[in-house]
């Protein structure tokens, strides 16, 4: 008989052992977690219509000075009031809350006490004495001084106001629900532009009509020493401001691109869903880049050269285009997952492959339609896109396109370190790819009667409940757009995004480029699109060749993940240095790619990453190569027609 010692667990024995007794650990539970933020309801503000206050006049210190003031109902004791988070177009909380400082409240003129809400940073609780009439709200919104701190809104020559970096809305309401008189200060002798109606100036000092708060929102401003409206006609108008006077000189018949284009957008939707449309653009390297868009104007940035030297630019012309289409696809029609009643409620992105996908398709269609680029610049940004899934991509494998939605909020879009593996937000370029072929086969299918020309009419210019002047937002699902689709051609479409969209490891997107007569091939030379892009930046892409594209200082600003170049163990942020022995120049380095072709001598490059030096050879023989679309047959292609004009000129 074993006894009981001889059974006792092991854990017991060691416990019973001298000097291995523990202590009962410390186990903390949860404290409970309360947000007492009121959710956003369908109600007015009780208080009355908000002022704001904008003084933007100090450009040399990039400072926005806000004064806000708030009435209040008579029982009011606690206001909450939020910092936008959540921002339209971003599809991310993308709120720059650390931008504001000096930030102080006052009941009636007496200061007040604040607290920032301890699970939320964006919202602030004030108290208040009960009866107070107007909370004001303080405070100072500093622009980015430096692109390493954000993107850069406000320089000497110009600025871009965005109202929801510098306000604050009251927490429990409809963000459209929400009255708000806006005021803003400019530096003397400056032009501001903005879709908002009610104009009234005294000095440097502009008000506006009240609006709400999200149609505030909408309608950013654009203000310059250096500015030139044009009307356009059909009430739309082009207004731009730039780092120098002359870069505003705009030949007529470039001009009129920008009139062919709303022609054309026109044309394709067959409504419209605004009263007046202001494109605001900026020509600058000063002030940050932006693409943005809303329901009656857009947010971009040009080149500053853009327009005096509009041909060798081409390339750099498509985002008006885009942000034009997303009048109708984005603001009006919107997915009912990412529309949202305040800034506060999260936003999900999982149909951004319609909303982003379908409007880079419609951007590259637009603006070939209109002449605002060339064909061929077209052609060579579809081959580009191409090509970088046909060859580029390994992250295709494990990662589906509709994954790529959440890359806002998860990346930020910052920059990855092997994008090719990673992938990014490539529901807009794969989205669009997936798009051409939708319209191929709908095109096929119907003998060329019908296309995705009218799904965009149905869609989003006319949906069945809307009409044309509707200035709202109209909703939709999955199954919204699948059901569209087959009015326009019978066809399995729920399948058909299903498995070009959410399933990883599909075959490269070519089809619709294929069906529609043209196939993906390489060159020797760049087309147009890549030489317009390396020759303006001094660039030099090289990703499918070496597998690494390289800066104007030889830097190595990306490297293919399993290309030669990663193979050799180069990578991004290392410096090329010097070619077979002689220093580096993007001619140097693409005479040695050609040199080397057929050979089995590799290439040396002498490569710098951070104090260390070395010669790294590449085994590569294949020649220069860039993406080309070429046609498949002689005479005029699906493609072709896709991409000529519809309206009269």
């Amino acid at each position: 008989m074993k006894s009981a010692f001889a059974v006792a667990p092991l854990a017991l024995l060691l416990l019973s052992a001298p000097g291995l007794a523990q202590a009962e650990k410390s186990a903390p539970l949860a404290v409970e977690l309360q947000d007492q933020t009121p959710a956003p309801a369908d109600t007015a503000w009780p208080g009355g219509t908000i002022e704001l206050s904008i003084d933007a006049s100090d450009t040399r210190r990039g400072l926005y000075r806000v004064t806000q003031t708030i009435p209040l109902a008579p029982e009011t004791e606690t206001v909450t009031l939020l910092y936008p988070e959540w921002l339209p177009g971003n599809h991310a909380p993308r709120g720059p809350i650390a931008l504001l400082s000096d930030i102080r409240f006052l009941a009636d003129g007496k200061p007040v006490a604040w607290k920032r809400d301890p699970l939320d940073v964006y919202a602030f609780k004030v108290s208040v004495p009960r009866g107070t009439r107007n909370l004001v709200a303080r405070f100072v919104h500093t622009s980015p001084l430096a692109s390493s701190e954000g993107r850069i809104t406000m320089t000497q020559e110009m600025l871009n106001l965005q109202w929801e970096k510098m306000s604050l809305y009251p927490a429990g309401h409809y963000t459209r629900r929400i009255a708000v008189k806006p005021t803003v200060r400019f530096p003397a002798g400056w032009t501001a532009y903005t879709a908002l109606d009610g104009k009234t100036v005294a000095g440097d000092t502009v008000t506006w009509a009240t609006t709400d708060y999200e149609t505030l929102v909408d309608s950013p401003i654009f203000a310059g020493a250096h500015a030139k409206s044009w009307d356009i006609g059909q009430d739309v108008r082009l207004n731009v401001v730039a780092d120098k006077p002359a870069q505003l000189a705009l030949a007529p018949q470039n001009l009129q691109q920008f009139r062919n284009l709303v022609t054309e957008a026109d044309a394709l939707f067959g409504a419209r869903h605004f009263d007046h449309y202001d494109f605001l653009l900026a020509l600058t390297e000063r002030m940050g880049g932006i693409g943005l868009e809303h329901h009656r104007s857009s947010e971009n940035q040009y080149e500053p050269t853009s327009f005096t030297n509009w041909d060798a630019m081409d390339w750099d012309h498509n985002v008006v285009a885009h942000e034009l289409v997303h009048s109708w696809n984005g603001k009006f029609r919107r997915p009912a997952d990412l529309w949202t009643p305040d800034y506060r409620t999260p936003m999900q992105g999982s149909l951004l492959w319609l909303y982003e996908g379908q409007t880079q398709f419609w951007g590259w269609v637009l603006a070939a339609r209109s002449g605002l680029q060339n064909k061929d610049t077209i052609l060579g940004t579809i081959a580009r896109s191409a090509a970088y899934y046909a060859e580029g991509q390994p992250g295709r494998a494990w990662r589906d396109v509709g994954d790529t939605t959440n890359d806002p909020i998860m990346a930020a879009r910052k920059p990855h370190p092997y994008p090719s593996l990673e992938r990014s937000e490539d529901y807009y370029t794969e989205g669009a790819l997936t798009w051409l072929e939708a319209d191929q086969i709908i095109r096929q299918g119907t003998g060329g009667a019908r296309g995705l020309d009218d799904f965009a009419r149905a869609f989003f210019g006319t949906p069945e409940g809307s009409h044309d002047g509707d200035w709202g937002q109209l909703t939709y699902t999955f199954d919204d757009i699948v059901a569209s689709l087959n009015e326009v051609y019978p066809y399995d479409w729920a399948d058909f995004l299903a498995t070009r969209l959410l399933t990883p490891g599909q075959p490269a997107p070519l089809k619709g480029i294929e069906l529609a007569g043209y196939r993906l091939v390489w060159r020797d030379t760049p087309n147009p699109f890549d030489r317009g892009r390396m020759d303006n930046s001094k660039s030099l892409d090289l990703t499918y060749s070496l597998g690494m594209a390289i800066d104007k200082d030889g830097d190595v600003t990306s490297a293919l993940w399993d290309g030669p170049a990663f193979d050799a163990g180069i990578v991004k942020g290392a410096k090329i240095v010097a070619v077979n022995g002689e220093a580096y120049s993007p001619d140097t380095l693409k005479a040695a790619i050609a040199a080397a072709t057929g050979t089995k001598e590799p290439i040396a490059l002498l490569v710098k990453r951070g104090t260390t030096y070395a010669t790294v050879p590449i085994d590569y023989h294949g020649g220069l190569r860039w993406p080309w679309l070429v046609a498949t047959g002689t005479g005029e292609q699906p493609l072709d027609r896709l991409l000529a004009p519809r309206a009269p000129r």
